[in-house]
């Protein structure tokens, strides 16, 4: 039985302390809702105190990009080792924002994967069509080529600790949502690749977040349907109010 799994991706913000203080309230709130995985994406700079400050709770610490190499003349990134060092569990990794502002790529994507895994990360593997590409009816031949290329030389025991987060670009951080229809049918598309890449086993194991504006008022319609089996948030999970409603809509 596969699990759902609500992530916040906190993006730009939050300082260290404003980090601690959310951890803290949020950690009260979420005592007893275990039916689902909530895990916090942080900046590199709240990492460490993230971790301490949610130690004993049901809440786990990510980070939002990894570099693919061990170490080396890469001024300004982190490798995957330093982020096991100090706790961190998951990684974010190819999200349309670091596609786009720093030319991430298909390529890029995957050997940021590899490398995330081989350190014991859990990879939660951002996809996605942009508007361009949804108005041109080929929103499930560029997920299905993303969720082949991005995945390319990753083993099925490895597969085991990577979530995809299906997110429409064109509805990230612009207040626009994918109908929960369409979050499944898209979400039911990657599934399908899995199954013809990995097998049934796979494809029904696999967490398939929806991302893209999932906020407080429609994630109990959205997680309602068969395929989408969490949400990565941005903006709402900023607010423990909008994110705790999120959690709670997932148990």
């Amino acid at each position: 039985m596969r699990r759902t799994v609500i992530a916040g991706n906190w993006k730009m913000n939050m300082t260290p302390k404003a980090a601690v203080a959310f951890i803290n309230e949020l950690k009260t709130m979420t005592v007893g809702l275990d039916k689902c995985d909530i895990v916090l994406c942080v900046p590199f700079v709240d990492i460490a105190p993230a971790v301490e400050a949610a130690a004993g709770s049901n809440i786990h610490i990510g980070a939002e990009n990894v570099h693919f190499a061990k170490s080396g003349a890469y001024t300004g990134e982190i490798s995957a080792e330093m982020l096991t060092e100090i706790g961190t569990e998951y990684v974010v990794v190819g999200h349309s924002e670091r596609r786009q502002y720093f030319a991430e790529t298909d390529e890029t994507v995957n050997l940021r994967t590899k490398a995330a895994l081989a350190a014991g990360l859990k990879v939660i593997l951002c996809l996605g069509e942009v508007k361009e590409e949804r108005l041109s009816g080929i929103t499930n031949e560029v997920v299905s080529m993303q969720t082949k290329l991005d995945l390319a030389g990753i083993s099925a025991e490895e597969l085991k600790n990577v979530i995809i987060a299906y997110e429409p670009v064109w509805a990230i951080g612009t207040g626009l949502t994918a109908t929960p229809e369409q979050a499944d049918e898209t979400c039911g598309v990657i599934r399908n690749v899995i199954r013809e890449l990995y097998g049934d086993a796979a494809a029904e194991d696999i967490t398939i977040q929806y991302g893209g504006s999932m906020n407080d008022a429609n994630a109990a319609e959205l997680l309602s349907k068969e395929n989408v089996d969490g949400g990565l948030i941005g903006g709402a999970s900023l607010k423990t109010d909008k994110f705790i409603t999120i959690i709670k809509a997932a148990n």
